[in-house]
């Protein structure tokens, strides 16, 4: 599973999810993408479903591009403990998400193929999603929905 080497903290504030995504919106690398069109925590575990479902399905043509990395860590206290005594230990890495990034990119496949790639690797992620081409992005028809 993913999760970073070295951290400067091991334990940090929850955060907000507020506005919608400004960096990692629009395609770099593929042709084909899905975009998150809600806020959450997308665990690594669940990143790496995603992935395998995309690559299973493709049966391993094209390039796959992971946008998105979990480098947040979420602390759980254990069961039955009693309010107090502070912060518990980290459990799991999450990747904070906004509406409108790029999760996945995809090239070297058809369309077909890919949209269905795309939907199955969806079904694996805990936010809506919506499929995008390199050329709705060009004239524009992702970010005036929202």
């Amino acid at each position: 599973m993913l999760m970073p080497k070295r951290v400067k903290r091991r334990k940090v504030f929850r955060g907000r999810m507020t506005g919608k995504a400004t960096k990692g919106n629009e395609l770099a690398y593929g042709t084909y993408g899905i975009i998150a069109t809600e806020p959450c925590w997308i665990k690594s575990n669940q990143i790496e479903a995603a992935r395998i479902a995309l690559t299973r399905y493709t049966k391993r043509d094209g390039k796959v591009w992971i946008k998105i990395f979990p480098d947040k860590p979420v602390t759980k206290k254990p069961a039955e403990t009693r309010m107090g005594s502070g912060k518990g230990s980290p459990e799991f890495w999450v990747a904070v998400v906004k509406p409108g990034r790029v999760l996945f990119e995809l090239e070297g496949v058809s369309e077909e193929v890919a949209r269905e790639a795309l939907r199955l690797c969806g079904h694996k992620l805990p936010c809506k999603t919506k499929f995008i081409k390199k050329e709705e992005i060009a004239k524009g028809g992702v970010n005036d929905e929202n």
